[in-house]
């Protein structure tokens, strides 16, 4: 298997960039507050932010995205690695739905299945930022049409130097390294008229420097000198190098053929064929696909899929009194009704390293505030799904958020109200005896 790459960036055309290099990245976005990370440096060096170049920026602010994701992947490591309880397999299409079959430790379970938690190399992070440098001076996204549109003609006819920084950590060992590249862009004369109409498109508001090489500015560019893929936000000879430093080969990281290359997405015609179209933003990760099951159903996730069911109790009695429970998207299958956060087990990873990152990135469940009970999963031969048990911490609180336009809402609801939801169907039929469960190891183990 291929090294899982992670992208830590949003941006569609670094994305793009991997996907033509033959490297799905899963996306994880760092929400890092990049004027403070700035700031704080400077301040720590003694200099105000104006004196800090922007070849000293940009490896920076990638070195703080890259750090952001691998310090969430070390808490779904250590939850991980904390885990408790036992895993119950039900084997529905030759024993009967509900019938549990086989009882291992959770600690087998994730042994088994060889997860990014015990991965002796990967996954890799990368992170980026890219500036514009004219005379001098730093420029990122303008964000307003008044800033666009002073910048833009600023740059007309002349040459200036866009910076991307680069960071890699590999996540087995904490190994990180970091450097930027740079390429000199020269812009053609371009009239008033022409940059009202590129501001109308959009698209210059919202990247580094006010233009982009692979959308509509890429015609107004009249000469490179240096790397093109380092204009568009990501190096892919930069990327190579460090990846090489960590004593990787970059082919190691190709995880499609081809043919993959020829969609992003999964056909419309699929999904509308189950009624879950969803937004156009948003991103076809690795593991993400419909299953055809033996069973007569389309199954969500190539890798199987997996959610935590999240309970709080009363830290007097013990006595579980909330469940966290997911409103799901209307666009999304059975849209409307009400679930536990997750989805599906990305490459490399573990049912419950797949359950821990999703109701994180969907529910804002932080995984050094819970402890992993338990797990059931429904094992469907070639697709699995897995609901992880857990429970708040003693001391913490987990405070849902929808983090995604995958949830109408996501809150606390009383237990004894779980049963009177509009539920999933699977989650409808699972629920008294995961109700019991909970409870029963909530006696155990308070």
């Amino acid at each position: 298997m291929s090294i899982p790459l992670i992208l830590a960036s949003k941006s569609k055309a670094r994305r793009d960039v991997l996907f033509h290099a033959g490297i799905r990245a899963t996306i994880r976005v760092s929400h890092v507050d990049e004027a403070a990370v700035v700031a704080s440096t400077a301040a720590q060096r003694g200099i105000t932010v104006d004196e800090m170049t922007t070849e000293d920026r940009v490896p920076l602010l990638a070195r703080a995205k890259a750090a952001a994701v691998y310090r969430e992947y070390m808490e779904i490591s250590a939850a991980a690695a904390q885990a408790t309880g036992e895993m119950h397999v039900s084997y529905p299409l030759t024993d009967g739905f509900g019938t549990v079959a086989e009882v291992k430790s959770v600690h087998e379970a994730i042994e088994e299945h060889e997860g990014l938690t015990d991965a002796k190399v990967g996954p890799l992070i990368i992170g980026c930022d890219s500036m514009f440098e004219l005379d001098g001076v730093p420029y990122g996204k303008p964000h307003t049409e008044d800033h666009a549109r002073e910048r833009l003609r600023l740059m007309r006819g002349r040459t200036g130097t866009l910076w991307t920084g680069h960071c890699v950590i590999d996540a087995a060992t904490g190994r990180m390294v970091s450097r930027a590249s740079h390429a000199e862009v020269t812009f053609c004369d371009f009239s008033d008229a022409m940059i009202e109409r590129y501001i109308a498109t959009g698209e210059p508001l919202e990247v580094a420097g006010s233009f982009t090489l692979d959308g509509f500015g890429g015609a107004f560019i009249d000469r490179i000198e240096g790397d093109p893929s380092g204009i568009i936000g990501l190096s892919l000879p930069l990327a190579r190098q460090l990846v090489e430093e960590l004593d990787i080969d970059w082919t190691d990281l190709w995880n499609m053929d081809r043919e993959e290359q020829q969609e992003h997405s999964i056909p419309v015609s699929v999904l509308k064929s189950i009624g879950a179209v969803p937004p156009k933003e948003n991103v076809h990760q690795p593991g993400d696909g419909f299953i055809d099951c033996a069973c007569g159903h389309k199954h969500w996730g190539l890798n199987g899929a997996s959610g935590v069911l999240l309970a709080r109790r009363n830290p007097e009695t013990g006595e579980v009194t909330h469940v966290l429970m997911q409103h799901r998207a209307l666009w999304s299958a059975e849209g409307g009704k009400w679930g536990i956060p997750g989805g599906a087990t990305a490459d490399g990873e573990s049912p419950l390293e797949g359950a821990l990152r999703e109701s994180f990135e969907e529910a804002n469940i932080r995984p050094r505030d819970i402890d992993v009970v338990g797990s059931y999963m429904e094992d469907h031969g070639p697709w699995g799904y897995t609901t992880v048990f857990a429970f708040e911490k003693p001391g913490h609180e987990v405070h849902p958020h929808a983090n995604d336009d995958e949830s109408l809402e996501v809150t606390w609801v009383p237990i004894d109200e779980v049963g009177k939801l509009p539920l999933l169907t699977a989650m409808k039929t699972d629920w008294p005896r995961f109700e019991e469960r909970l409870r029963k190891i909530s006696r155990q183990t308070f």
